[in-house]
């Protein structure tokens, strides 16, 4: 029970990645506020697991592209719990169009949502970790931070942006003893992709991956379990990839066999 006592908010924690790292980080003793935006089922089936696990949890609705919403979700976790230890930067929204011929609405709500919500959360959390002199933030990037991938331009740049952001943070906090770092997933299976792709998509592409599967939600939860850890103590300003080998530079499928 490495996380006994502490006490977390998750973004975008009612399903997915977020999800898996709420399950995970109770399993080891945290309790959890859960912020969901429409997920409200999703939401209390996850908070009634945590609780199966001995841990208390926190339902928050809130829209993390309004920073008066993050502000107040991380004033509501510390008023429920005393403290908050730990913070993971999840909630994300992304559109897949060609940029010449992006919907400027859907566009500004990726960014509104990856960027400008991780910066409110990443922020608010601080300044409420600050009195302490300690915390944890996490901040679940993607590969899309450094890889064009094309028809997400406005993701491929918010991830970006949170990637140095994270980093920043980490240098400015450190004097705090708040650790800050990145988690880069790679293709996990989530609710979220079945937005983009069929079921017989995503079982083509998880073929195609080196490790030849998709990644799950809890293995990310385990990964952020760790690094919430006091095992993880020294470590601050780290991007950490988790993605089944897909951003190795000189792999593809059609090399196998070669020598």
């Amino acid at each position: 029970m490495k996380l006994k006592g502490r006490n977390f908010l998750i973004t975008g924690a009612s399903k997915g990645i977020g999800r898996g790292c709420a399950i995970e980080l109770a399993k080891e003793g945290a309790n959890i506020a859960i912020n969901y935006r429409s997920g409200k089922k999703e939401a209390e089936a996850a908070a009634g697991e945590i609780r199966k696990l001995g841990g208390k949890a926190l339902l928050l609705q809130a829209d993390v592209s309004k920073q008066a919403d993050v502000e107040g979700m991380v004033k509501a976790t510390v008023e429920e719990f005393g403290t908050l230890d730990g913070y993971v930067s999840n909630a994300a929204y992304s559109d897949r169009e060609l940029m010449v011929k992006a919907d400027m609405e859907g566009f500004r709500k990726t960014i509104d949502v990856s960027m400008w919500g991780a910066f409110y959360g990443v922020r608010a959390a601080a300044q409420a970790m600050i009195p302490q002199n300690r915390g944890v933030i996490i901040v679940v990037s993607s590969p899309h931070a450094v890889i064009p991938i094309p028809t997400a331009m406005a993701y491929n740049m918010a991830k970006a942006a949170i990637d140095h952001m994270a980093r920043t943070a980490a240098i400015e906090l450190a004097k705090h003893r708040i650790r800050v770092n990145v988690i880069h997933p790679g293709w996990i299976d989530t609710p979220g992709e079945r937005k983009f792709f069929s079921e017989d998509q995503l079982s083509q592409g998880a073929s195609n991956i080196p490790w030849q599967r998709l990644g799950q939600p809890e293995e990310l939860g385990r990964l952020a379990t760790f690094i919430a850890s006091d095992d993880a103590d020294y470590m601050t300003g780290s991007t950490v990839l988790m993605d089944g080998g897909i951003s190795l530079p000189w792999w593809s499928k059609r090399d196998e066999g070669m020598q």
